[in-house]
């Protein structure tokens, strides 16, 4: 079952479904099918295996995924038991398949079954060991891991505060003392994971091991179609590409901050202190906006305003505008059953999970969304991005089941963040919502804006997993687990803790990814790829002038290449797909540089006789 969100949230239940396939919750397998390992195997076997294990794994995500809907739009007890056994269900025959696929790892086979082979071994996040005892002390673990993160608040007086309201106040507050407090006090939460992760860590190894990997680092880095080595070095050479517009806008952040919070707080040539930077993770930095936008910000439109003020414009209509966007490059409408079953608006008389999210729920054409729309610019962008997931499910639904997803796990994000990026003003005047385009001069507000949620994320989409791959390889001992986390986020981002930190604190457990078992790469990977594919498809489409207005709404040629590589699903290496699109087989981040140059040019100006780097 593969649900896709709309972002890299901490939040729990924007991640329940988008879980079911990723193993963070990890089942004892049924090993009574499974041959001996010195028994010899065969090509015929191991295609017979691969037949009957994508025939089984299809109906369980059916199963699965009709179980995950009912549960996210009516919460209830038995929703929630039912969507979790479902779950397990999935899980437990992906662990079992996982682990009979690694008896046929010496074979020379061809093509289809190999990859099929290794796609059914990697689509496992935590491997369980063989042994039945060491498989459920596992489970136990990563469940009271996520359980700790779930349940997690911290509690001033009689108020008591769990993540979402500790987000809120970073989203609301410019009290620096009342940003320590709450920065403090969610980190309260994750110190008693830190002895069961230290065992969560040798268990998950030792099941990565017996599938034939180093470590459990390794076995998430293979599944990127080059060896795990080669890998870490691709993304240290797309953070090179992109480090020095991200130090450009530390510095400006930085400066901008002292002005406010004073420079004894936030100090010239310093890193910045992680609780003022407007999230709980200092991920994202676009809550700081009031505070660093140029001075001569302004803006001749407001989105919301206009979706608000046209007449006939309604949730249903919303979603309109996000299937127009698509069949304008070439693409059929959506079926009639996605209009039908998916959830647009918020129930009035029962709970329901109001996260965005896509949901292909029988692998053919039952697709939908379930978000809970108001008419305003952020949900106009979230549903183009949505409906981003959704077309490149149905492009891929002819592929045999373990190819109906994307290149890499980064491919799917980056699509949707695709289609959002050319919701742009020309955009806006060609669908009728905006009569002429603002002049060039209203264009930096709005790149300083976005590079403050993507920009600034883009060291912590990949540190996150450098830091847990040193940890499974051992680089990282368990003496050293929070030193370790806080030497890589000086080391990328240039923020330091607020208040001094021990190996009493495991800060790493705050972020929900790390005690839920989640990769964090493909976050990264979507924030490259997306700029990537955004300025291919602009020169496709015949587009000149700054890349940042670019829209390729209209554009037969767009959608022909766009379509050509979500058809290939992940049949094929990411490489090969890239190429389908784009021309190019690496990745490139320079065409981030290309979409935010206006910035960087005023960046350097502002940042001139400041003291920047930390």
């Amino acid at each position: 079952m593969r649900t896709f969100r709309s972002a890299p949230s901490g939040n729990l239940l924007a991640l329940v479904c988008l879980l079911a396939l990723g193993a963070s919750t990890v089942v004892v397998a049924d090993h009574h099918e499974t041959k001996p390992a010195d028994q010899q195997v065969t090509a015929e076997q191991a295609e017979a295996f691969i037949n009957d294990a994508e025939s089984r794994l299809l109906e369980a995500w059916k199963e699965g995924a009709r179980a995950s809907w009912i549960q996210a739009n009516f919460i209830t007890y038995d929703t929630q038991t039912l969507a979790a056994e479902a779950s397990e269900k999935v899980i437990g025959l992906t662990v079992q398949l996982a682990q009979e696929a690694a008896l046929f790892n010496d074979l020379d086979l061809p093509y289809d079954t190999r990859r099929k082979l290794e796609r059914l071994k990697l689509d496992l996040s935590l491997p369980a060991p063989s042994n039945p005892q060491e498989t459920a002390e596992l489970a136990s673990i990563a469940a009271e891991l996520r359980s700790i993160y779930g349940s997690g608040e911290y509690c001033e007086g009689e108020t008591c505060f769990d993540v979402e309201d500790v987000g809120q106040v970073f989203t609301d507050s410019r009290d620096a003392d009342e940003l320590l407090a709450a920065w403090q006090g969610w980190r309260t939460v994750s110190p008693p994971m830190r002895e069961q992760f230290q065992r969560y860590v040798e268990l998950a190894n030792k099941g990565a091991q017996e599938l034939g990997f180093a470590n459990l680092g390794a076995m998430w880095r293979d599944k990127y179609d080059m060896p795990p080595d080669d890998f870490a070095a691709e993304l240290d050479r797309l953070w090179n590409q992109v480090a020095p517009l991200y130090k450009s806008l530390h510095c400006h952040v930085r400066a901008r901050l002292g002005d406010t919070y004073g420079e004894e707080v936030v100090a010239p040539g310093k890193p910045i202190p992680a609780h003022l930077l407007g999230n709980i993770w200092a991920q994202t930095w676009s809550n700081t906006y009031e505070l660093v936008a140029p001075e001569t910000d302004q803006r001749s439109y407001d989105l919301t305003e206009l979706l608000q003020t046209q007449e006939g414009i309604d949730e249903h209509e919303m979603v309109r505008y996000g299937e127009r966007f698509f069949t304008s490059l070439g693409f059929d409408p959506l079926p009639d059953t996605f209009w039908e079953r998916s959830l647009f608006k918020k129930p009035e008389d029962h709970k329901a999970v109001c996260h965005a999210s896509a949901w292909d729920l029988d692998y053919q054409d039952d697709l939908r969304i379930k978000m809970c729309i108001d008419v305003d610019a952020e949900d106009f962008n979230t549903i183009h991005h949505e409906l981003g997931h959704n077309f490149y499910q149905r492009a891929y639904n002819q592929l045999a089941p373990l190819y109906q997803d994307s290149a890499n796990d980064g491919f799917h994000e980056a699509v949707g963040d695709t289609i959002a990026l050319s919701v742009t003003p020309g955009y806006l005047v060609q669908v009728g919502l905006l009569d002429k385009e603002p002049p060039p001069e209203e264009d930096l507000g709005y790149l300083l804006n976005l590079a403050l949620d993507k920009i600034a994320f883009l060291p912590f989409g990949l540190l996150i997993d450098q830091w847990r791959w040193k940890v499974f390889s051992g680089e990282f001992t368990p003496e050293m687990y929070n030193q370790s986390w806080w030497d890589l986020r000086l080391k990328y981002q240039g923020i330091a803790p607020p208040v001094p930190r021990s190996e009493a604190d495991f800060d790493p457990g705050a972020k929900y990814h790390v005690p839920a078992n989640v990769p964090y790469t493909r976050y990264f990977l979507a924030h490259i790829l997306q700029f990537q594919f955004h300025r291919a498809l602009c020169d496709i489409a015949g587009f000149e002038g700054p890349l940042h207005r670019c829209s390729i709404y209209g554009s037969k040629e767009a959608g022909q290449r766009l379509d050509a590589m979500l058809t290939m699903g992940s049949s094929r290496p990411w490489p090969e797909a890239l190429e389908a699109l784009t021309g190019q087989r690496e990745m490139d981040a320079t065409a981030i540089l290309d979409y935010f140059a206006p910035l960087a040019e005023w960046l350097d100006e502002q940042n001139e006789g400041r003291q920047c780097g930390w």
